[in-house]
């Protein structure tokens, strides 16, 4: 008899914890489920906003193509997250195991995202977008992509150069415009009209600090996102750790199902 409560009891306090896990299971797949949810969001906003991050990421192909991973990793963990629910309260194996192998491909690759990016951390460097822009920046060839890209970012952030004016001299716009110290993309943008705006654009493109924007664009996209990358490296620690939980629980809980 003794045995027998002993037995029952068991058998309750296993029922306990595996319905316990069963809803922090859910509740882990639900924050991934909100987690995938921002990380769409944040792409698609990427992708359409009017307001010229598009070109800001566009001037690097590594930027670019982290959009498309960003846009991919909310899909997966969008769809993860809703499996990952259905198979917690339904106790469905299958689902669990499912679950199970996809969250541990995504966590594998968001961990050699973390490395390519720690790898290739020079291409975001100050000394490379000076290099770039000396290199290929032409100034007023808006058919080339580079050249009217940089143009758009210089003219949204009210901004000159990677990191000042100075950028451009020895630079390939200089070889191609003479006569000009900075490209018109600098000059601030003028509140008169007619033949004021005329010399104050003048002023500028010869050199004039009064009339051109001197603060580089590195600084400036930088502390306008300031905020944004804070908060986006630690949403990314956050998914971690919860995907991390979310494959104990699963696993607990698939081993657990009778």
């Amino acid at each position: 008899m003794g045995q027998g409560e002993a037995s029952a009891r068991g058998t309750t306090m296993e029922g306990d914890c595996l319905s316990c896990i069963k809803y922090l299971m859910f509740v882990f797949n639900f924050l991934i489920f909100l987690g995938g949810s921002f990380l769409l969001g944040v792409g698609v906003w990427v992708l359409v906003d009017p307001t010229g991050f598009r070109e800001i990421v566009a001037a690097n192909p590594l930027l670019f193509t982290g959009v498309y991973i960003i846009l991919g990793m909310g899909g997966m963990l969008f769809l993860l997250g809703f499996l990952g629910c259905c198979g917690a309260i339904r106790e469905n194996k299958c689902l669990l195991l499912f679950f199970f192998m996809l969250i541990l491909l995504i966590f594998l690759a968001e961990l050699a995202a973390a490395i390519l990016a720690f790898i290739f951390r020079e291409h975001l460097t100050r000394e490379y977008f000076t290099k770039e822009l000396k290199r290929h920046y032409q100034g007023y060839n808006n058919t080339d992509v580079f050249t009217s890209t940089w143009n758009a970012i210089m003219t949204t952030f009210d901004c000159c150069g990677v990191n000042s004016p100075e950028d451009f001299k020895d630079s390939r716009f200089r070889l191609i415009n003479q006569n000009h110290m900075v490209p018109e993309a600098c000059c601030q943008h003028a509140s008169q009209s007619g033949e004021l705006a005329y010399i104050g654009q003048e002023q500028c493109l010869t050199g004039n600090m009064m009339f051109r924007n001197n603060k580089g664009c590195y600084s400036a996209v930088v502390d306008y996102f300031e905020l944004y990358i804070y908060v986006a490296g630690a949403l990314a620690i956050v998914v971690l750790t919860i995907e991390l939980f979310a494959m104990v629980f699963a696993m607990c809980l698939f081993r657990g199902i009778q």
